[in-house]
């Protein structure tokens, strides 16, 4: 078992930046593959990256390709995703998720933390 928490959601002006973090607590979380997703009221959950366990591989989605930069730091056993150039259509409810392969489908994604709200002010 794998557990995730996120942090660092918030209400930002658009424009704005934001980093969300994810702390992972159980099993060894070198081992995997971190992903972010989104999902908006009324719309299904949309990957916007992912880092393989060495970091070494990043998948990013085309819709934040340029804006947001996932990473991590295997001694804290965290996972980051810097947001920049922020807008409203950003907003959402953001959550990390842990894989066994660099993927960006959901149902690849064994463990899920509760999500962190983001909300860009236009």
């Amino acid at each position: 078992q794998v557990q995730l928490v996120e942090s660092g959601g918030g209400l930002v002006q658009a424009g704005g930046s934001l980093r969300l973090s994810c702390a992972a607590s159980g099993r060894s979380f070198s081992i995997y593959t971190m992903g972010w997703f989104r999902q908006a009221p009324g719309k299904e959950r949309e990957f916007l990256a992912a880092i393989n366990w060495s970091g070494g591989r990043i998948r990013y989605a085309d819709s934040v390709k340029g804006r947001f930069t996932i990473s991590r730091d295997n001694a804290k056993n965290t996972v980051y995703l810097q947001m920049n150039s922020l807008k409203p259509e950003d907003t959402a409810v953001y959550y990390c998720a842990a894989a066994s392969n660099l993927s960006p489908s959901t149902t690849s994604y064994d463990y899920w933390g509760q999500g962190t709200r983001v909300t860009v002010s236009s």
